[in-house]
């Protein structure tokens, strides 16, 4: 009876001889490799062809204000956010160039995200602190990215104000450094707390006094949010308006048009372990306590689709959450699954399905856009325009053009009036959401920086 011989768990000298061997043999192969190792894989892989086919026109198009800039910053659901909701406030107004305070929005989510730590903290003492739940909360507190209930969440208790009210600072533009230092402020508050044998109404008096050094902290960093302010403007006909004393919350409860709360996230994540047609909530994922848990519907791709256009046929720009980088040319602004071909260049085959690379950790959600535009071919999609928060020198001033595959491949979320939903869609989104745990892809913050 022949015996199996075992394969050597080590890369052996014979091997490396035959692979240099095979790569000898095939001159073309050289040769590629020659052109990458000089200009870079995307340079040689990108086609040219598609890079023509991928024209900014569609036959759907909502005409918004000039692209905003979120720099050096992972705040790319705020900018989407209140790129949405100043539409409206900008056509009423009558103003063109208008623009709202992103630095104090994420004042106040940097602020919330803090007490939100550190309210989990509390609420996980007796866990160990090398259990996978305690080092998934200490591994990120203070990070820029978010949701679209978290942002629901900022407006609705704090308002919003003009940008030129709480205007951009050095490290709301340029984060990183600043998260750095909250984190590490925050990692020891938690270790405080932890170690603490006080009651429990002593442990939060502990952690109220820590959250009084977060807020001087953020006032350092990003400047005082103002609790009153004059709105004077004067709108594209010249005529002067003008009002004093505003708080955040009555300008945002005046001019604001959009009904938040009729808006739902319905997200496409094709995995086996989430049913479509059903709701799903991920714990410990949030920004405000006691504020709007994250909600997701899950339904099919084409569902996802139909709400978008609809969407956009209604003249509703749509905020979406996507993974940015795969075949994404930022320079172009395009964002296509044919711009690329790595296969035929590489000689190897990437093949994973968008389920696989959400299980595999291969994908998740990174950042968030609007859409606002489509352009259909007897009723079908074949490319999107999207709004992003990089600048006016990406892209068509700052306008990107989305192939309908890559809306397949890569976009998560979209959230669309309650109006989209069918009888089914509605029942499951007032159903008993599942609970997943924080770490699942769908957990995901768009913009983390």
């Amino acid at each position: 009876m022949a015996t199996e011989v075992e394969v050597s768990k080590s890369i052996l000298p014979t091997q490396l001889m035959e692979w240099n061997k095979t790569m000898a043999q095939q001159p073309l192969r050289r040769v590629i490799s020659n052109a990458i190792v000089k200009n870079g894989i995307q340079a040689v892989a990108q086609e040219r062809r598609r890079i023509t086919e991928m024209t900014f026109a569609f036959s759907h198009e909502i005409v918004t204000g000039a692209v905003t800039n979120q720099k050096q910053s992972g705040r790319c659901w705020i900018f989407a956010g209140l790129n949405l909701i100043r539409e409206p406030m900008a056509k009423t107004l009558n103003v063109k160039d208008f623009e709202l305070s992103q630095a104090y929005l994420m004042f106040y989510d940097k602020l919330e995200k803090a007490n939100y730590f550190l309210e989990n903290i509390l609420a996980t003492i007796y866990e160990a602190v090398d259990s996978r739940l305690v080092a998934w909360l200490l591994s990120a507190p203070v990070q820029d990215g978010g949701q679209w209930d978290m942002f629901v969440n900022l407006v609705e208790k704090y308002g919003v104000v003009l940008q030129g009210v709480m205007p951009e600072s050095f490290h709301s533009s340029e984060s990183r450094l600043m998260n750095r230092l909250l984190t590490s402020k925050l990692r020891e508050d938690a270790a405080r707390l932890r170690a603490s044998t006080g009651s429990a109404t002593a442990l939060r008096e502990q952690k109220n006094a820590m959250m009084a050094d977060i807020y001087l902290l953020l006032v350092e960093f990003l400047g005082e949010p103002p609790s009153r302010f004059n709105f004077e403007y004067q709108n594209d006909d010249g005529q002067f308006f003008g009002e004093r004393g505003l708080t955040p919350q009555t300008f945002y409860q005046k001019y604001n048009h959009i009904d938040l709360h009729n808006r739902v996230s319905v997200i496409n994540a094709p995995t086996a372990d989430k049913p479509f047609v059903r709701t799903y909530t991920v714990d410990y994922l949030g920004n405000v306590v006691e504020g709007r848990p994250i909600v997701y519907l899950n339904v099919p791709i084409d569902r996802f689709k139909e709400m978008a256009i609809q969407e956009i046929i209604a003249e509703r720009p749509v905020w979406f959450g996507c993974d940015v980088g795969p075949m994404s040319d930022r320079t172009l602004g395009i964002l296509d699954t044919e711009q690329y071909d790595y296969g035929t260049t590489l000689g190897v085959n990437f093949g994973l399905t968008k389920a696989e690379r959400l299980t595999f950790g291969e994908s998740q959600m990174t950042h968030a856009m609007l859409l606002t535009g489509v352009n259909l071919v007897q009723g079908r999609p074949n490319r999107w325009k999207v709004e992003n928060s990089w600048g006016t020198s990406n892209g068509q001033k700052g306008f990107f053009v989305m192939g309908d595959d890559w809306f397949d491949q890569f976009v998560y979320q979209l959230v669309v009036e309650q109006d989209c939903l069918t009888d089914a869609e509605r029942a499951a989104l007032n159903s008993q959401p599942v609970h997943l745990p924080p770490w699942d892809p769908m957990g995901a913050l768009a913009g983390v920086n």
